[in-house]
């Protein structure tokens, strides 16, 4: 059935000053962009005619980098984002586990707790969480997702005692002793704690995707990203899809030591949906997180004599993973906070580059967050064609926190669009859910106005328009996908794929964007999200 939209703004982000009166779509695709006579001749007895009533139509939104597996896996954790105090903490567990009946036989995995605004400006210990109980085991994540904290129940369960050694790229931490205290850092100390525990939790994944994609669809996306999979999580995503209950696309990246052998398992997935599923390529960890200052930076964090964060693994392996994308023609996304991780990615694919025989240079590899990326990395990135995927939201949420363990300059430098934009680079903005909601106007907000939390401005030079910013969300999106030709504007012969919102982003006060509703979301022409 055909619908005629008009009788609102429209911004098709096929260019700005782009004004049309009305859009038809029919089906799942987009069949007229024009005036409102050109799409009257198209009218036929069956076509409904939707009034926007001076809202406004524009493409929807796209995630360019969270975990949707995540994300239905943390739904319904403990939530601890409004947590204050450690005495906050131990109440909101407690309440939790006596409310879901936990008992020793089960497990705690609540997530959302940030260090940096606790009272106490510290992480807790596993004396905290053992208070909570000294019989089940307890997991809480910090919010950045880079570190946490277990109670002995949970070390205990897992076999994690003094004589544990660090493994490279991560660490846990110790009392003066040398005892664990419970606190983990970095992906490959997590995995020691995580992979042991997570089969305790008691999930229904299919009502948890339910929720998890209900989550997106009301903040106007129905592309997502699924950023750092595994071969298990891949079939899991499939069998949801394969239930006819996915509404959106899915993007997924497998984390770069299993990207050969799962893209051979589902290789129909592979660059290709397939019920709403597509494998876009591998994805590596190179470091940490800024606010937690495990982020790899060139210099030291502000008040420190030599500490610079560290990397997650040895440039060899970087360069050999990095090679086998080049040569085996995939993209490759690189989560890189600090300037020093910038750096060994960079090195790697031009290293990689040099290696290859005729190289395929529209792979795009993703450079993901750039939190402390500086403007010679940024022009070496304009070179290699790699599109910089940044977590804008960093200017609020911790801006504050990184102009402290950064300094001035530097700090006020974090999520540098404007000098992405100057370059010519194909930037985006992410929102990594469920790090942050995903909420994409409030990063447009943030491009825009770069404000901290606490009301401070911070980099107001890298501040930028309106209508770039809505750039990174749509089309911009679509082309780190290679998505380009079928989303992220509205134009005839492109999918159905459009929010309606109650203002126009364009004409708003631009403090107000973060204020905006969405009002419907349309996936592929069928409306996915109402606001009630």
């Amino acid at each position: 059935m055909k619908k005629l939209y008009f009788g609102g703004d429209i911004i098709t982000m096929k260019q700005e000053g782009d004004d049309p009166e009305a859009v038809v779509t029919d089906g799942k695709t987009i069949i007229y962009v024009g005036d409102r006579k050109g799409a009257d001749a198209l009218e036929d007895s069956e076509m409904e005619r939707i009034d926007l009533k001076g809202m406004t139509l524009m493409p929807a939104f796209i995630d360019p980098h969270s975990h949707f597996s995540q994300v239905a896996q943390s739904i319904l954790m403990c939530d601890l984002s409004e947590t204050r105090s450690f005495s906050d903490i131990y109440e909101t567990l407690k309440d939790y586990m006596e409310k879901n009946s936990i008992n020793k036989q089960g497990i705690i995995f609540a997530s959302g707790y940030d260090h940096n605004f606790l009272k106490e400006g510290k992480h807790p210990d596993k004396t905290l969480l053992d208070r909570v109980s000294r019989w089940v085991p307890i997991y809480i994540s910090h919010a950045s997702g880079h570190m946490g904290v277990a109670n002995s129940a949970l070390l205990d369960l897992v076999g994690l005692t003094s004589n544990t050694p660090d493994p490279e790229g991560g660490k846990f931490g110790r009392n003066t002793d040398g005892t664990l205290n419970g606190y983990v850092e970095e992906t490959p100390a997590l995995m020691q704690i995580l992979l042991p525990a997570l089969p305790r939790m008691k999930m229904d994944i299919e009502k948890q995707m339910e929720l998890a994609q209900e989550l997106y669809l009301k903040y106007g996306i129905t592309t997502v990203q699924e950023g750092a999979s595994n071969g298990q999580g891949v079939q899991r995503l499939i069998q949801y899809a394969l239930s006819g209950k996915l509404q959106l696309d899915v993007v997924v990246y497998i984390l770069e030591n299993e990207y050969e052998q799962s893209s051979a398992v589902f290789k129909e997935y592979v660059d290709a949906y397939n019920n709403g599923v597509k494998i876009g390529g591998a994805k590596i960890i190179l470091d940490g997180s800024p606010q937690g200052k495990s982020a790899w930076l060139s210099k030291p964090y502000e008040g420190e004599k030599e500490y610079c964060g560290y990397p997650t693994h040895e440039d060899s392996y970087v360069e050999g993973a990095v090679l086998n994308a080049v040569k085996g023609n995939y993209q490759i996304i690189a989560h890189c906070n600090g300037d020093a991780a910038a750096e060994q990615f960079l090195d790697s694919y031009e290293k990689a580059l040099k290696q290859t025989e005729n190289p395929n240079m529209d792979l795009r590899p993703v450079m993901i967050h750039c939190q402390t990326i500086r403007d010679d990395q940024l022009d070496r990135m304009k070179v290699l064609k790699m599109i910089p995927s940044i977590f804008i939201g960093h200017t609020y949420y911790w801006g504050d926190i990184h102009l402290k363990n950064l300094g001035h300059d530097r700090g006020s430098h974090i999520s540098p669009a404007k000098s992405a934009l100057e370059r010519g680079l194909i930037y985006n903005f992410h929102q990594d859910t469920p790090v942050t909601k995903p909420d994409m106007l409030h990063s447009v907000w943030c491009a825009v106005n770069r404000i901290t939390r606490n009301g401070q401005p911070i980099g107001q030079d890298q501040c930028i328009s309106t209508y770039d910013a809505l750039k990174g969300i749509t089309i911009h999106a679509a082309y780190e996908y290679h998505e380009e030709d079928r989303k992220g504007t509205l134009e005839a012969g492109k999918n159905a794929d459009m929010v309606i919102l109650d203002k126009n982003p364009l004409k708003v006060d631009k403090k107000e964007i973060k204020d905006i509703r969405i009002v419907q979301t349309i996936c592929k022409g069928t409306v996915k999200y109402q606001i009630s």
